[in-house]
């Protein structure tokens, strides 16, 4: 199998990291992966915005913590209860991707950014995670603001974002693949 199906078999959600930044060089290499991911029409509307400051990642997740508390999901919920609490597992790194909302195709656009993030980070050794809850940024004043602080441009929606680190332990094995997703007409 060539190392690229091997990635994509193998990458795992990680949700435990150490507090080592990432290496300027690794950071470049996962953004420059990000950036080539394929685009509606070629438009390339997409803003990646990276939080490495400490405060910063803190105060996303005071605002976060705030959001799962009132989400009315009880997972959120227990889980914004929490004395540590993280909406990003305390990763060291946050890369947030944003689509210009008139983009033809801005969820899949930013989808597939994140995507190839993912699966950089992996091929260099990084952990990464989906966190899908800064969307919920654009549903609060303080939210909104913070949208603005983070320098996401005016106009744009943010499609999700990754907690990128290095695997404080080992990946998890993977969960069994559900079956019947796959219809084959010949």
């Amino acid at each position: 199998m060539s190392e690229t199906l091997t990635a994509l078999v193998e990458r795992r959600s990680i949700r435990n990291f150490k507090q080592d930044q990432l290496t300027d060089k690794d950071l470049h290499t996962i953004l420059e992966a990000g950036q080539f991911a394929p685009t509606a029409r070629n438009e390339q509307l997409r803003h990646f915005t990276v939080v490495q400051n400490k405060e910063l990642l803190r105060k996303i997740d005071a605002v976060l913590q705030v959001v799962f508390q009132s989400s009315g999901n009880p997972l959120l919920e227990e889980r914004a209860k929490a004395e540590n609490f993280s909406a990003f597992y305390h990763a060291p790194t946050l890369i947030i991707v944003s689509v210009d909302e008139k983009a033809i195709a801005p969820q899949s656009d930013g989808s597939l950014a994140l995507g190839n993030l993912f699966l950089a980070a992996h091929a260099l050794g990084i952990g990464s995670v989906w966190i899908h809850s800064l969307r919920s940024l654009f549903d609060s004043a303080e939210g909104r603001e913070l949208n603005k602080e983070l320098g996401i441009p005016a106009g744009y929606t943010i499609v999700g974002s990754g907690a990128f680190g290095y695997n404080a332990g080992p990946a998890p094995a993977a969960a069994p693949r559900r079956q019947g997703t796959i219809t084959i007409l010949k």
